[in-house]
């Protein structure tokens, strides 16, 4: 495993016990910090993370890697660090490991900086106190769910409904509007999913633009416990050293909270409610307060949150809802209806969206937009019994317009050109919002449906 250039002093211990993940080992000479790299087996490839100290001279650690060619008496080694990864421009493009070790079979990654994954938040003083939109050129996002720059996103959806997709146009769109750059950060994936998504960039060309953090769901938990605060060290170097807008993609957040509960379980520690670490909050915490924005840059965040069996009251839902600032919730009843992005506008919703922050013109058109929505839904029973025609006149237009504004609030990818055939849209949010408006004014009632469907600017659509 590669680390930094260190040249310590050998400090050696021996291992005393070893329980699946869990290692205790003694160091008669000096005790390694809390959260130090031991290495230990035939070649040193065992990494250990300190966690706990027992006594004077015992340490217990989370072991990193699998265990095998361990065993009592073992010596294991006080590397005098933490974990550590590579930041810098030399990233870019490249895929990695929790070690900061590349796993896309190209040139090794050595020398220049390393850097320590454990870093601390930065002060409140350094925060910048005025929140913005993060503008990513997807109508239905800008107008009904935007996303704060330098807070943090949630993006709720099952498999099949555009999660990937939705996640590579935002990456294009940082690179093409903001000039910024994409960590992608997969905690817990499946290695199809990584490979997948690795030549999706590819294909999209916006590979040279992004870095990609692996912490695979066959690897140990506290490698999967830590691979977002080594994708996050990564990303702090690009706002603070770079001074560039950062945005930092994570998959999947429960994945993080499942694996501090496996190292928790491992840990012999009490569960609190419902089986889950008594340390939540504090991981999770100590996690989401490192993505901010400073003046020099920002690290906007969309993390994809899967809700245990539905219940938005589990203490891993609402520990992660406290720290977002959007909501996006894919649906898969519009995906089967063929709107792309398939975001739900009546259950997506944003702190951002109010007249002191959006403005008074883009709350009133959100507001009136989600109430025709939210109209059109409710007389789809009505529709289906009797018909159109039993409708009232006001409600036959609400129909039409909301059936408008939904096929205006589709929009062609870039990252699908070469499986749709259409040209990608980005579109900007005074544009969309001039759209909506301009369809709740009935301006488009003479226009069918379909002439609203997959365009970008209201312009495009053309009458018959």
């Amino acid at each position: 495993m590669a680390a930094g250039p260190h040249q310590e002093m050998d400090n050696l211990g021996q291992v005393l016990t070893i329980r699946g993940s869990v290692v205790d080992a003694r160091f008669p000479r000096q005790l390694p910090a809390i959260n130090h790299q031991l290495s230990g087996g035939p070649q040193g490839h065992i990494v250990i993370e300190v966690v706990a100290h027992l006594s004077s001279e015992l340490v217990r650690g989370i072991a990193l890697t699998p265990t095998q060619g361990l065993a009592r008496g073992s010596p294991v080694r006080d590397l005098g660090h933490p974990l550590e990864v590579p930041v810098g421009q030399r990233l870019l493009g490249r895929m990695f490991n929790v070690f900061g070790a590349v796993i896309d079979e190209k040139e090794a990654i050595t020398g220049g900086e390393w850097r320590s994954i454990h870093q601390p938040p930065l002060p409140l003083i350094r925060h910048t106190t005025i929140s913005e939109i993060f503008e990513t050129g997807i109508k239905a996002i800008d107008v009904l769910a935007p996303l704060e720059r330098g807070g943090k996103g949630g993006l709720f959806g099952g498999a099949g409904v555009g999660k990937t997709v939705l996640i590579t146009e935002l990456i294009h769109n940082t690179v093409g509007r903001h000039q910024g750059i994409s960590i992608f950060c997969g905690i817990g994936e499946r290695c199809r999913e990584g490979e997948e998504l690795y030549r999706a960039m590819a294909e999209a060309g916006v590979l040279d633009h992004t870095v990609m953090v692996f912490g695979q769901m066959n690897e140990p938990p506290g490698a999967r416990f830590r691979v977002g605060h080594a994708a996050l060290t990564m990303a702090e170097y690009f706002r603070d050293d770079a001074r560039q807008d950062v945005l930092l993609l994570i998959d999947n957040i429960f994945r993080f909270i499942q694996a501090g509960s496996e190292v928790s379980g491992l840990m012999g520690l009490v569960p609190s409610r419902l089986g889950y670490q008594p340390t939540l909050a504090t991981e999770i915490a100590a996690l989401e307060e490192r993505i901010c924005s400073t003046a020099s840059g920002a690290i906007t965040s969309v993390q994809a949150v899967y809700v245990p069996a539905d219940d938005f009251t589990d203490p891993a839902a609402t520990h992660t809802f406290a720290h977002l600032s959007s909501f996006i919730v894919l649906s898969r009843k519009r995906a089967s209806e063929g709107l792309y992005p398939a975001m739900d506008p009546l259950q997506s919703g944003s702190k951002m969206l109010v007249p002191g922050i959006a403005g008074p013109r883009h709350y009133h058109i959100a507001q009136e937009v989600r109430r025709t929505l939210a109209g059109y839904e409710e007389l789809k029973d009505i529709i289906a019994m009797l018909g159109l025609e039993e409708l009232s006149k006001e409600d036959r237009r609400t129909v039409f317009r909301a059936r408008r504004l939904e096929r205006f609030l589709t929009q062609p990818f870039f990252s699908t050109e070469q499986f749709s055939g259409q040209a990608g849209k980005m579109v900007p949010l005074a544009e969309a919002l001039e759209g909506c408006e301009r369809i709740l004014n009935d301006e488009f009632s003479e226009y069918p449906e379909s002439s609203l469907y997959m365009i970008g600017r209201i312009d495009e659509a053309k009458k018959p």
